[in-house]
């Protein structure tokens, strides 16, 4: 077996995927509503942690699959958009993290300068 050298092992810098704006830790409330397997509309109350143009840090009490689609609306800014859930952290006492990434975001969803 052969070690290999610092030298050979791809930087993090190069592997890493660069984000596509700056994060901003932001408790932003926000009605995350969706289509269940059986059907039903739901709908859920929550608050951001993390908010940037693209998307945002969102924890829910309900269990989501990754890459479901979902309607986020800003209770702030009374504006709504698409979203796709793009990250599923660990569960947590309060409930699951997921990173919620905006289609076709407007850039002022926030409300915040970003």
């Amino acid at each position: 077996m052969s070690v290999k050298t610092r030298e050979q092992w791809p930087s993090l810098a190069r592997t890493r995927e660069k984000r596509r704006g700056k994060r901003m830790n932001s408790r932003v409330p926000v009605r995350v509503e969706w289509d269940a397997a059986n059907g039903k509309r739901m709908s859920v109350e929550a608050h951001t942690r993390i908010v940037n143009t693209y998307g945002c840090l969102v924890v829910l009490s309900q269990d989501l699959a990754l890459e479901h689609r979902v309607l986020l609306n800003n209770l702030v800014t009374n504006t709504s958009n698409i979203a796709i859930v793009v990250w599923k952290g660990n569960p947590r006492p309060e409930g699951w993290e997921y990173g919620i990434e905006l289609v076709g975001p407007d850039m002022d969803f926030w409300g915040l300068e970003l």
